[in-house]
């Protein structure tokens, strides 16, 4: 197994990159124990946020339950929690796989708490974490968080450290049948799963900018946007000026955005119902969604005292989801107490929350609505539900930047992220990303002012649909399971 760290898609790394990339596992092993011979027993339960809607069962490593999978058409979404990012993109497999007729399974590779492979897990989720709160700090950002998520990532050499730390992480597959296949959306669950042999592992890739960082040699990885195929391919960039070898056939393939279903199926008809409320003049209605690092409440208060008023005079309203975190919350409160005037909370009772998103696609909406929930399930999937009657989507050009609803892109966490609102400009459906708080004000007036740009942007989605820019999450999980045969 060591030997994906020392070759990489045949490209040899030098002995002291494969040193340090061994180094690194032992580390996490001295710091949380090696539990390489633990015999953990899987269960399957029912996801209680999402198991009814998408079909979803989590399989777990503690409490009670056969672990009875359905060999036939069982497919495996596995994930992180790190951010809201790669749960959604899981959402969105789940979603396609029991569209087309298959059972998901839900594997959360950051939610066993006594396994080595969470521990690893959560110390680098927690560096992360840190690393994109202090990138507010404009010299932070410049000279340690942008690099290194755009260069740092992008090395052989990180992948290497990658792949051995991966090596931890596979016992929570040693009990799960091997002819499962597995859809990773994050690529540690994809390395994990190649470690343990399973024997069907789809690696799909969230970003479009090619980074080593997404690689899991021995799995089928997936792009959804056509401009970052060549940079995978020839493996652009990943060992500075030197030519590498390319990636073989058949383990790179385009596949288009991955997004849920119900959010395809609908597409027409919300960008129908979109256009029908501008031409009314009804409130606009604004989509601020807050990713799991929590790093965008100053903006987020600079657009709520912007809009303020034209809520007061139903010209606008918003919907404000702060995820799990509920001081973002408070604090926007305390910061502009006239939001209280005219917001209405929406807390913890998810079953409120999800009839208020499904009736606000037939109904008026005015004033601030403000959307925050412990659970993490229903924390990222109440934007999607809320995305069906919004106009327009307010969020950093991360996994969002591909979802097929009209987007105000305020400015990234990451560099990397540039470029999905590159993408979605290229293809008409979200704006330019708005890298300070003067031109994200701008924007918003450009939204509010007459019908051009939400028109531009619908049609653009109407047209996408047609060339199957949305269908990435079936595709992947029809390559997954084609891969059984």
């Amino acid at each position: 197994m060591s030997e994906r760290s020392k070759i990489i898609f045949g490209n040899v790394l030098p002995d002291k990159v494969h040193r340090k990339a061994v180094k690194s596992r032992r580390k996490y092993v001295k710091k949380f124990g090696d539990d390489s011979r633990a015999d953990y027993q899987v269960h399957i339960r029912p996801n209680p946020v999402i198991g009814e809607s998408l079909g979803v069962s989590d399989i777990r490593l503690e409490g009670q339950g056969a672990a009875d999978f359905d060999l036939e058409k069982g497919i495996i979404v596995g994930n992180i929690r790190m951010g809201f990012g790669h749960y959604r993109i899981s959402m969105a497999m789940a979603s396609a796989a029991k569209a087309l007729g298959y059972k998901p399974y839900w594997l959360d590779l950051n939610s066993f708490p006594e396994t080595t492979c969470t521990k690893v897990i959560s110390a680098q989720n927690d560096l992360y974490s840190l690393g994109s709160r202090l990138s507010k700090n404009p010299i932070f950002n410049k000279l340690v968080w942008e690099p290194m998520n755009y260069e740092g990532f992008r090395a052989l050499s990180y992948n290497a450290a990658d792949q051995e730390n991966a090596r931890l992480m596979a016992p929570v597959y040693r009990n799960i049948p091997k002819e499962i296949p597995v859809v990773g959306t994050h690529v540690w669950p994809a390395q994990a799963a190649v470690h343990a042999g399973m024997k069907y592992v789809v690696n799909a890739i969230p970003d479009n900018w090619p980074m080593a960082l997404h690689l899991s040699e021995g799995s089928v990885h997936t792009i959804q946007c056509k401009n970052a195929y060549m940079g995978y391919k020839i493996l652009n960039g990943f060992q500075g000026k030197q030519v590498c070898k390319p990636m073989p056939k058949g383990s790179l393939v385009y596949t288009g955005h991955y997004i849920d279903d119900e959010l395809v199926r609908n597409i027409e008809e919300d960008c129908k119902k979109r256009m029908e409320r501008k031409q009314k003049g009804e409130p606009m209605r604004f989509l601020l969604t807050i990713g799991g690092a929590g790093a965008q409440k100053e903006i987020f208060a600079a657009i709520i005292r912007h809009l303020l008023p034209l809520i007061q005079k139903k010209q606008a309203a918003l919907y404000v989801n702060v995820g799990d975190y509920k001081n973002v919350w408070e604090e926007l409160v305390k910061e502009i107490p006239d939001m209280n005037q005219c917001a209405r909370e929406h807390f913890e009772d998810y079953r409120e929350a999800s009839a208020f998103a499904q009736s606000a696609i037939d109904t008026t909406v005015e004033g601030i609505h403000g959307f925050y929930h412990k659970n993490i399930f229903e924390a990222v999937y109440i934007t999607n539900l809320l995305m069906r009657s919004c106009d327009v989507l307010v969020t950093k050009p991360s996994e969002l930047a591909f979802y097929p609803v009209p987007k105000l892109f305020i400015k990234r966490v990451g560099k990397h992220e540039m470029w999905g609102a590159i993408h979605s400009a290229e293809m008409g459906d979200g704006t330019l990303e708005c890298r300070d708080i003067p031109h994200t004000l701008q924007m918003l007036d450009l939204f509010l002012d007459g019908e051009e740009l939400l028109s531009q942007m619908c049609d653009s989605i109407c047209v996408n649909k047609t060339i199957g820019l949305y269908d990435g999450a079936y595709n992947v999980v029809k390559i997954a399971m084609g891969l059984k045969k």
